[in-house]
């Protein structure tokens, strides 16, 4: 029987509630303690904590131990100039020699959880200590919606309320998200006195989730003019591109940290791979914005900064992880060591190419980039007038949903909307 269980997996989405289940249906003693509690800055004491944990699991076997946030503890070890005698790495020294070391027959189960694999030390992941590891993913739409009926259990919920609905319109998210929505949800409907919670009020909790609170700052008429022009521009090239999640929601309202406008995308299913042409027409999506400002108004402005941000990490990554440019051929260049569940990079900033590659990178990101700003510049000026309709809409409303917009184009509702609407009719 496997010894050591390793639970991985993004922030949020439940290994420590995992590790807790998993000790109660055992019905057996649980240690819990975190990574952090292990390391001290005086020497041995890490170590000697260790030795005692081991010591008491014994006297109290059948048991499991379980350490959270273990890349804390088992961070991989380095040879530095000033020598090796950190108080971590004799601490984690510690925990292989005892995870090694303890009697087979005496039944000990050591469980860990953490969101950092790539940085733990590969004596811990060899086979016989954490020789099994659990992946602990987001859930799918299926998932979500099950998390949601829990969550909503203790929550009065009107009859509008289909968790169906709510769940497609929240990919992404993991349980802790969908538990802070439902409770977000439920704090809008009673600042309202509402006796129950109203689909509304998820809508509204999504967009404070997605895009943050709203903002009451007055505008100037040019300003919202802009804001409006760059909104819609992103709106007409998501909608009109085959094959692009459709346009869910489009706001003119000051949001969170910046954010004078959004437009959202409701994915039609969850998705794992994206192809070449999927990447290159989010491009343009993303410059759709910066594009209609310079069609409409002749001029452009500072609020494309998060977009540019975006389409200049997605269109390096594609030459240099993904090999998807035929002058650079099908190789990784790119020497980062990411985080696979958390946004940060270990390790040096470029790959070990040559100048000349890298000259040749940045030409291939200015002509992918190039291509994208093109397309939507081609998809806007040939619908010119349907920018300056859904502009004049967005001036008038502020908020517009997305199967107005494609009433607006003269396209029909999205299969999304119209399967989910054929369900709820189904259902007794």
């Amino acid at each position: 029987m496997s010894r050591g269980v390793l639970l991985v997996g993004p922030p949020g989405t439940g290994k420590t509630l995992l590790a807790r289940a998993v000790a109660g249906e055992a019905k057996v003693p649980f240690f819990s303690l975190s990574g952090s509690e292990f390391v001290e800055m005086f020497v041995g004491v890490g170590a000697a904590r260790v030795r005692d944990l081991f010591s008491q699991a014994e006297l109290k076997a059948p048991c499991i131990i379980f350490i959270d946030e273990l890349d804390a503890l088992g961070r991989a070890r380095v040879q530095s100039p000033m020598g090796s005698h950190e108080e971590r790495e004799q601490t984690l020294n510690q925990l292989l020699a005892e995870m090694d070391g303890f009697d087979s027959r005496k039944a000990i189960i050591i469980m860990a959880a953490t969101n950092r694999p790539e940085v733990l030390d590969p004596a811990l992941l060899r086979p016989g200590r954490f020789d099994r590891q659990v992946l602990v993913d987001k859930p799918d739409v299926k998932g979500r919606v099950e998390v949601l009926a829990i969550h909503t259990k203790k929550v009065t919920l009107a009859p509008n309320v289909d968790l169906k609905i709510i769940a497609a319109r929240t990919a992404g998210f993991a349980g802790a998200d969908l538990a802070n929505l439902v409770n977000e949800a439920a704090l809008l409907a009673a600042r309202k006195d509402k006796t129950a919670v109203e689909m509304s009020d998820f809508e509204e909790a999504i967009d404070r989730l997605i895009a943050g609170l709203e903002k009451k700052r007055v505008m100037s008429q040019k300003e919202r003019e802009i804001v409006a022009y760059h909104e819609a521009g992103h709106a007409l090239v998501a909608t009109l591109i085959p094959g692009m999640d459709p346009v869910h929601k489009i706001s003119i309202v000051q949001r969170g940290f910046g954010a004078l406008g959004y437009t959202m995308q409701l994915p039609l299913e969850d998705r794992y791979l994206m192809q070449r042409g999927d990447l290159l027409n989010q491009l343009a999506v993303l410059l759709g914005g910066r594009t209609a400002e310079e069609l409409a108004l002749g001029e452009i402005s500072t609020g494309a900064q998060n977009d540019l941000q975006q389409a200049t990490d997605i269109a390096p990554a594609m030459l240099t992880d993904w090999g998807m440019s035929e002058a650079l051929g099908a190789i990784n260049y790119d020497g980062n060591k990411r985080g696979k569940y958390l946004d940060i990079s270990v390790g040096p900033e470029r790959g070990a190419y040559a100048e000349d590659t890298a000259r040749l990178i940045d030409a291939e990101v200015k002509r992918i980039m190039g291509d994208a700003h093109n397309e939507a510049r081609r998809i806007l000026s040939d619908h010119r007038d349907v920018l300056e309709s859904v502009t004049r809409r967005l001036l008038e409303r502020e908020v517009m949903e997305g199967d107005e917009l494609r009433i607006l184009m003269n396209l029909p509702p999205t299969a999304a909307t119209s399967s989910l609407e054929s369900e709820t009719q189904q259902t007794p």
